[in-house]
This record gives structure tokens, C-alpha cells and sequence, in this order.
């Protein structure tokens, strides 16, 4: 009988010896963070030797935290798996790892620092950082200061803050365009519930004839597009 991929991977771990772990794309692949991996990656306490059609990585710890079993095969944690992730994908592929990992519910910002300080000085920890940088809780009121600062440093006119329509109260409205902007800091707008109650509420505006931006603090990271795509609303004939 052929051996199945996931026997497979239990073989590889199983021949780095005691305390070796599935990890790097293939755990990604075995966790469902990534759809395929070319080679079979294992991490093992230093010394372990190289294995034919393994790649070991030889970690000086291996933390307890980071540790798990899938369909017994021992693997390292979701968070640690994202932390090496960050040492061999480019930062838009550990960005949409990250985003699968939210998907699938297994994301956990507080596990992922906490696995990324059990090994630090990583390649990746740059990498990690920036694609972290959207998940991390900040202040509303602070977001709403920036992106009124944005309207001023780009000539934009300013907008009306906290209007009521309805039953809804915009951050920023420009009336005489339809539009409106809300801010969403990550803090209060990545749960299920927000999700939904969002997308309502972007439709009842929509039949009210207004049109909703939602702009993130990632959304600074490139005013000029930002700034052209506000701009191109603003400048539409009432």
C-alpha cells in the first residue's frame, strides 16, 4: 500500500529522532496556512544530522509552547510555524499565511509574539513585523487624527466628523459627493460580529445614496493611492 503524504511526514519526523518537529512549509501545508511545499522540512535540536529528502533545521531551543501534534504528527505550533515562515516566504506570501490563519481561526497574536521572542534574531523578524503591523490594537481616535492630517498634507476638503444619518454615525462625510469614510482600527473591527454588522451597515448607507470607503492605518502606507482614489470620488459630478 503507497504511503500517504501525511505518512510521510510522520516518517521524516520520526527519523530526525526524539523532539523533532514537521515544520516551515510543510507545517504550513499540514496546518493549512499554505496549498503546497516542495520538499519535507523538519526542525530538530542542534546536532541532528541532515536526512536524504529532509531539510532539518536545527534550532538551539525548541520551547514547549511551540510545540503541538495534527493527526499525530508532532509540528510546530501555528505561531511558531509563522515565525519560521517569516524566514523563507517573501512578505506578500507570509502576509496571505498570516490572512489563512485568521481564516481558519487559528490566528493568535499574543502566541505569535510570544513564539517570535522564543527565538529572536531571526532573518524574517523585519518581515514579520510590517505584515504584523495591521494586526496590532491601536488607538481609534488616533487613526481618525491621521487620516484628517491626510485630508490637510493632500489639499482634500475637509470633511464633516461624526454625522448622523439615520440611525449611523459617520467618522467623515463629504455630502456633496455621497461619500463617507469610516476608520477601522483592528481593535474593533476584526470579529465575526463586526464583520456583519459592517457590511449592513455599508448597505444602508449604499441605498441612502452614500458610498463608504473604509480606511485602515495600512492604507498610509501608500497616500498616493489613497489620495488619487478619494480624489476621483470627490471630483464626481453630484
Amino acid at each position: 500500500m503507497a504511503l500517504t503524504r501525511r505518512s510521510h511526514y510522520l516518517a521524516a519526523v520520526l527519523a530526525c529522532g526524539t523532539d523533532a518537529l514537521l515544520s516551515h512549509r510543510t507545517a504550513g501545508v499540514l496546518w493549512g496556512l499554505l496549498q503546497t511545499c516542495t520538499q519535507i522540512e523538519v526542525t530538530a535540536p542542534r546536532g541532528r544530522k541532515q536526512r536524504p529528502g529532509i531539510t532539518v533545521h536545527r534550532s538551539r531551543l525548541i520551547h514547549l509552547d511551540d510545540r503541538a501534534l495534527v493527526d499525530a504528527i508532532p509540528v510546530t505550533s501555528v505561531a511558531r510555524t509563522l515565525v519560521d515562515l517569516a524566514d523563507v516566504l517573501t512578505e506578500r506570501r507570509l502576509a496571505d499565511a498570516v490572512h489563512r490563519a485568521e481564516i481558519l481561526r487559528l490566528f493568535d497574536l499574543t502566541a505569535l509574539e510570544q513564539a517570535r521572542d522564543h527565538v529572536p534574531g531571526r532573518a524574517g523578524r523585519h518581515r514579520l513585523r510590517r505584515v504584523l503591523a495591521s494586526y496590532q490594537p491601536r488607538d481609534e481616535n488616533a487613526l481618525q487624527q491621521r487620516f484628517l492630517d491626510f485630508c490637510a498634507a493632500h489639499h482634500l476638503p475637509t470633511p464633516q466628523t461624526q454625522t448622523q444619518v439615520g440611525p449611523y454615525t459617520i467618522d467623515f462625510l463629504w455630502p456633496e459627493a455621497g461619500l463617507a469614510v469610516e476608520t477601522d482600527g483592528a481593535g474593533t473591527h476584526h470579529t465575526r460580529r463586526a464583520f456583519y454588522a459592517d457590511r449592513k451597515r455599508d448597505r444602508a448607507l449604499a441605498a441612502a445614496g452614500i458610498q463608504v470607503i473604509r480606511v485602515t492605518w495600512p492604507d498610509f502606507e501608500e497616500p498616493d493611492v489613497l489620495h488619487t482614489e478619494l480624489a476621483a470620488i470627490l471630483a464626481r459630478p453630484g
